[in-house]
């Protein structure tokens, strides 16, 4: 009879160690598992959403320098200083910054404009951007001489959020 006990105690140990085992592999598995994309726990977001939230933190950032920022079309503005200013260019209108500035596109499709034939230099990509091509977000573009600029591409709905440094013209 103590044969026959210590045989039921080894099948009920052997038992109760194999569903350990198990309990323990699919904890793990749930807690390695992948997120619902779109549910509480995994939301998802729009490009659109991201750009927003990365400009209104840009302009944080640079209010809390003491960087004047734009949030309102003007005619005119910027300065000769070295900051950076974000800008609106709403669509249909047409930045064209000064000789020597600078200027980045952060959310939006737009194109360049020259007042001749030459084209808008892409620091970025080291090429040269020719009047009415798209000009590329987060890349530098510099403006070696007035009369250049950027406005919305033809087929945008949205405004042209962009950093600038040196002066600009809205038109």
């Amino acid at each position: 009879m103590l044969k026959s006990n210590k045989r039921l105690f080894s099948i009920a140990g052997a038992f109760l160690a194999g569903v350990a085992c198990v309990l323990v592999f699919y904890s793990s598995a749930e807690a390695n598992s992948v997120k619902t994309p779109g549910s509480a726990d995994d939301p998802v977001v729009t490009k659109s959403y991201v750009d927003a939230k990365v400009a209104e933190l840009v302009k944080a950032e640079l209010d809390k320098r003491g960087t004047t920022t734009q949030s309102a079309p003007s005619t005119s503005g910027g300065s000769a200083g070295s900051s950076l200013e974000v800008v609106v260019v709403p669509v249909g209108k047409t930045m064209i910054v000064k000789a020597g500035g600078e200027l980045v596109i952060r959310t939006g499709s737009a194109v360049a404009v020259s007042s001749d034939t030459n084209g808008l230099p892409d620091l970025t990509d080291g090429v040269d951007i020719a009047p009415g091509k798209p000009v590329g977000n987060n890349h530098l573009i510099w403006f070696p001489r007035d009369g250049r600029g950027v406005t919305t591409a033809p087929d945008s709905k949205t405004d042209l959020i962009v950093l600038v440094r040196g002066e600009y013209e809205l038109k």
